[in-house]
Parts: structure tokens; sequence; C-alpha cells
């Protein structure tokens, strides 16, 4: 009889304690549940820094301090950046690798178990650690004789359920440019840079102001490029407008529910975003047309307004007392970075070159072709810099 009440304790302790690990394990969402079809359709690609995500799996297990926990998590975040850095500043002009590492590690520090057993709330931390390290926010490094300092911004391939293999030239131009230098007139000119998730939530939780606010408040950036795939050549968009209006879902298949007939204003700090309808960019953008490459390089003025459709704007005075519908970058998130980022820099009144680039559209995955798309924004932000 004892022995048996044992056995049934000990069965009992054992589920309880599988439930609760289990409680407080995390969900995967919709962008770490695509990586499956991801590792099949392109294992190479997928399992390149696999080392990285095992050595987090093996660390996460034997890490027993959950003081040291969050730090050993954000430091593997910034080792997969470097590495992809890495990786693509020494040729291969790839940055799908980053992308579905960072959501096989994301995937481990949800739902594996770890040297104690964690909460769901402190899970959720280490995943916001390795997010901002694995992006290269914490890894904004300007050297002390760097005279013209520049911030780029790429995002993360997007569309995934159209073609799983497709890459974002501009995450390959955010990779192959971080820490770049370069003599601008005798001075010494950087590039850091950072990845932004193509998400509707990160932005409304103000990802971008959180970025940029030390930045503009520290005045510590002489230039902004935020760059975004886009349509045939290269756009300068001029002005960037408030609303979203895509009906195009974001990496998690969200839809906002707004569409050109239905403009919906973007959020922070739980409100509607609250500025002009309309900015207009302080690139200067002549500098940049000047630059030969194998596309033109437009200044886009196109916008769309509620009252008078689609045309192309002269000057920020047209578009007082209008509705936006779409901004020259359009009506997604590449249009709203840029708004958010000229928007903020009004706010800080501060005046300096800020503005967006669309790199010609890449279908799937084209080395050569984003390495050129790369050369010629790295002659572009140089042409840009020779204006400071």
């Amino acid at each position: 009889m004892i022995s048996k009440h044992l056995l049934s304790l000990s069965t009992l302790l054992l589920i309880t304690t599988s439930a609760m690990a289990q409680a407080n394990t995390l969900s995967k969402d919709v962008e770490e549940l695509r990586v499956p079809l991801a590792s099949k359709a392109m294992p190479q690609v997928v399992e390149r820094y696999q080392g990285i995500s095992e050595s987090l799996s093996n660390k996460l297990l034997s890490e027993t301090n959950e003081l040291t926990m969050t730090q050993m998590v954000a430091n593997e975040g910034q080792r997969l950046w470097q590495q992809a850095v890495r990786d693509v500043q020494s040729g291969n002009s790839d940055d799908r690798t980053l992308y579905w590492s960072r959501l096989i590690m994301r995937a481990s520090l949800k739902t594996q178990p770890a040297g104690f057993n964690m909460a769901s709330w402190q899970r959720e931390i280490l995943v916001s650690a390795i997010e901002k390290s694995s992006r290269g926010f914490s890894d904004i490094n300007f050297k002390p004789d760097s005279r013209i300092k520049i911030l780029l911004t790429g995002f993360d391939p997007f569309f995934l359920d159209k073609d799983i293999g497709q890459s974002n030239p501009s995450g390959v131009t955010a990779l192959a440019l971080d820490g770049y230098t370069f003599n601008v007139n005798g001075k010494k000119a950087q590039i850091e840079t950072v990845m932004i998730p193509v998400r509707f939530a990160d932005f409304d939780n103000g990802m971008i102001e959180s970025l940029l606010t030390p930045i503009y408040r520290d005045n510590s950036v002489d230039m902004i490029f935020t760059v975004s795939m886009g349509r045939e050549q290269f756009d300068i968009e001029r002005f960037p407008s408030r609303n979203r209006t895509a009906a195009a879902p974001d990496n998690l298949n969200v839809l906002t529910g707004a569409s050109t007939t239905k403009p919906i204003a973007p959020l922070l700090n739980n409100k509607s975003l609250n500025g002009p309808e309309f900015v207009e960019f302080s690139l200067p953008v002549a500098a940049m047309q000047q630059v030969k490459g194998k596309w033109a390089v437009n200044d886009n003025h196109q916008v769309s307004t509620v009252s008078g459709g689609q045309f192309d704007a002269k000057s920020l005075n047209e578009l007082q007392n209008v509705i936006s519908v779409e901004g020259s970058g359009g009506g997604y998130l590449s249009n709203e970075i840029s708004y958010r980022s000229i928007l903020l820099m009004q706010q800080f009144n501060r005046n300096l070159p800020v503005g967006h680039i669309h790199t010609p559209i890449v279908k799937g995955h084209d080395a050569e072709v984003e390495h050129q798309i790369v050369e010629q924004i790295k002659a572009m932000v140089a042409a840009a810099a020779a204006t400071l």
C-alpha cells in the first residue's frame, strides 16, 4: 500500500511539474511557424548559423541564474547580428539566414526547458532581448574619430507566404554597410545600421521612436536613411504620409483593416499617431541623383489623398487640409518608418537630412542584383554625405 501510495504521489508530482513547465512556455507565432517550411525549401540558408542557435539552446539549459540569463541571451543575439554582418561583408549577399536564425532562437526561448523554471513573463523578456540585439540595436557604435555619423535602417524579408525564399535588398544593404567608413572632404564618415521587423505592432508600440529619440535628443548623428524594397528603380520618397492604407498583411499575417478607401492612422502609446497628414524629406536628392548606376534615382512626388486622388505634389503647401491615402512611399510600413522618422525629427526641432530610399524590387533572392543595389546605395549615401 505504501509503495503504491508513493508511486501515485510521484506520478502526480511528475504530471504537475510537467503541466507547470508547459504552462510557462509561450506559443510560437506565425513567423516562427514558417521555419520548418523554410528549412525544407532552403536548408543551407536556414541552417547556416546552426552553431549559434545550438549555442543558445545549450546555454539556456545550463544557465541557472536568472539575473545573468538575459545578458547571456542578449550576447548571443549580438553574436548572431555580427556574424551576419561579417558574412555579407565577406561576399555572401543574403539577409535571409539572419532572419530565419533569429526565429529559430526565438522559438527556443519560448518553448525550451531552461536551467530553472522560468515564468512566461521571463521568457517574454528573453524574446525581447534577442530581438533587440540580433537586429543591431545594441551594436550602434560610432568610432571617436568619425566626423560624419550616418544611421541606416533596413527591413526583414516579407510576403513570405507568397515566396518563402524571399530576400529583402534593404536588409542586405543594412548588413553590408554596418560599420562601413569612408572619407568625405577629408572627414571620416561612418555608417551604423539596424534591421526593422515587418510587423505593425512593433511600430504601434513605438519601436521607431524608441530607436530615434536618444539620437535626436543627443544630436548624435548627422544623417538618417530608412531603406526598403520598392518598385522598378530607386525612389527617394519626398512626401511620406501619416495614414496606413495598404491592404497587405505584415509578417504575422496581421491586417490593419485599412484600405485606400479607409485610411487609418497608426498608433503610438495606444493613441492615434498625432501629426500632419504629410511631411517632407530633407535628403540632398539632387546630389544623390548624380550617382551613376544600373538604376535611375527618382525624386518621387506622387501621393494620394481622399479628395484629390493620386497626383504629383509640387510642395508641402499643396498637401494642407487634406486626408492622406498614400504618401510617396505608399501606404505600408516603408512609408510609415519615413513618416515617423521625419515627424520625430521635427518634434525635436532638429534639422538634418532624413528620408527614405526605395530599392528596386527583387523576386526571391538574387545575390548579384542585390550586391549591385548595395553598391549604388553606398555611392548615393557618400554623395549625400559630401553635401554636409
